[in-house]
């Protein structure tokens, strides 16, 4: 394959998915026989943990949203959920054995659904149970407009979170609607009023690009307003349509593709245009670009914490659809999309007897391959990008250039350079984050996801 196909093809279809995690959630299946955490936690180093609460709830369901959350459930379930988290943080816990936790987080779903004394239970079991010291950890809190009361906020910040992350994805109303979250305007303003006003370290702000009808001129107003607010950091999420989301559904029965963007000077370009207008501005308002999606302005505060590494440390998910990350398998309970399944599946979570959290049942074991791959994906699609010599220290004297012969394509290409041992994207590979990370999964991983995806669908 020569430089031309390479970026010719990855060019071809740049949004193909979302490379946050390796290997995707899809990916997992019942494992043969239950793995004791005990065990499976040993060898793993756990004084840098990164600990994690899924909170599947929320006040609606976005019409973009494809992740593991129930909008309006009844009334009671909230209360079980967390009850039964409790005692999974009792169980676990005490499976890890001595450990430290470096880094803390709660998501959803949106967490600030949960009523006060809910999440008051949810972060004193964090702290009993994991010794978590919320004051000295960086920890980060999910909300959304409609469910981030001054109450909610004062607390956390109280307790000792430092970072809220919203998701405003648009300030026009008639982008929102597109979206199905019916959003008014005022109600974003005053939930980001409410987030200020309480003063936390760190406001992340999440904005969409993608949607219908938008224009490059409509994003450029979006991101005008949000930089009003000033945000530590701002993410950037392109619009995938998938099936069994709100918009996958009306597009399902329209039987036509969600529509392409309307550009005002009707040229035709798409995501990638709108993708270009975004990163120009935030550069040009002095944000530093980290990934395809995350830009971070600079000299924000952050806590003088212990460093939390993604390649080298574990991550202890809690809760339905949480998962949780050790060198030789990641785990967690199972997925689902659609309202019954998702319902279905956090009343079996709640229902879970008390022995079964000290085992894994549900997941992927990664051999060594995965974890190269993992490890390749998790540094190059962020900068500063991939260490050839941490990778050489970590697999033994492997050469990642040998073992995916694709990194070095990518350098061919112009999609990435070599700087001594640091091989990073450039900013053309960078917009290809949603292709090159792809690229890099594995055949077997990439079999597992397609049965499961047709499965779902």
């Amino acid at each position: 394959m020569n430089d031309l196909s390479l970026a010719a093809r990855l060019a071809a279809e740049p949004y193909s998915a979302y490379s946050y995690s390796y290997p995707h959630k899809l990916a997992y299946q019942p494992l043969a026989q239950a793995q004791p955490l005990h065990a499976l936690w040993l060898p793993e180093k756990r004084d840098a943990l990164f600990l994690y609460i899924h909170i599947p709830f929320c006040e609606m369901r976005c019409g973009f949203c494809n992740l593991f959350t129930l909008a309006k459930p009844d009334a009671a379930l909230p209360g079980r959920y967390v009850a039964k988290v409790l005692v999974q943080m009792a169980v676990v816990a005490e499976q890890l054995g001595s450990h430290g936790i470096a880094r803390f987080a709660m998501g959803g779903g949106t967490p600030s659904y949960l009523p006060l004394n809910l999440l008051a239970t949810l972060l004193e079991g964090a702290q009993r149970h994991f010794g978590l010291d919320l004051q000295s950890t960086p920890a980060s809190v999910e909300v959304s407009p409609e469910t981030a009361s001054a109450e909610k906020l004062q607390f956390l910040k109280q307790q000792g979170v430092d970072r809220i992350s919203i998701g405003i994805q648009s300030f026009l109303e008639h982008e929102t609607r597109q979206l199905i979250r019916p959003q008014p305007n005022r109600q974003a303003h005053a939930a980001l009023e409410r987030i200020r006003a309480a003063g936390f370290a760190t406001l992340n702000l999440d904005l969409i690009y993608g949607i219908a009808g938008q224009t490059r001129q409509s994003f450029a107003a979006s991101l005008a307003e949000a930089l009003r607010w000033q945000p530590e950091e701002i993410y950037l999420y392109p619009l995938y349509v998938r099936p069994l989301t709100g918009l996958g559904q009306i597009e399902g029965r329209s039987g036509r593709a969600y529509p392409r963007i309307a550009v005002a000077d009707a040229t035709g370009e798409d995501k990638a245009a709108l993708y270009q207008t975004g990163r120009d501005h935030l550069l040009a308002a002095g944000y530093q670009q980290l990934s395809m999606r995350l830009f971070r302005r600079p000299g924000a505060p952050g806590k003088a914490a212990p460093v939390y590494c993604c390649q080298e440390d574990g991550m202890v998910g809690l809760g339905s659809g949480a998962r949780s990350y050790t060198r030789a398998l990641h785990y967690s309970t199972e997925y689902a999309v659609g309202r019954p399944s998702t319902q279905s599946l956090i009343e079996h979570y709640c229902d879970t007897p008390i022995e079964a959290f000290a085992s894994a049942h549900y997941g992927i074991v990664l051999d060594a391959d995965e974890r190269r791959r993992r490890f390749v994906i998790q540094s190059l699609l962020i900068r500063p990008g991939l260490d050839l010599d941490a990778y050489r220290q970590r697999f033994e004297g492997a050469d990642a250039l040998a073992d995916l012969p694709l990194l070095t394509a990518l350098v061919e290409a112009g999609l990435a350079s070599l700087d001594g041992a640091r091989l990073s994207l450039s900013d053309a590979g960078l917009a290809l984050s949603d292709s090159i990370g792809p690229a890099l999964i594995s055949d077997a991983v990439r079999q597992r996801m397609q049965a499961r995806e047709a499965q779902l669908c």
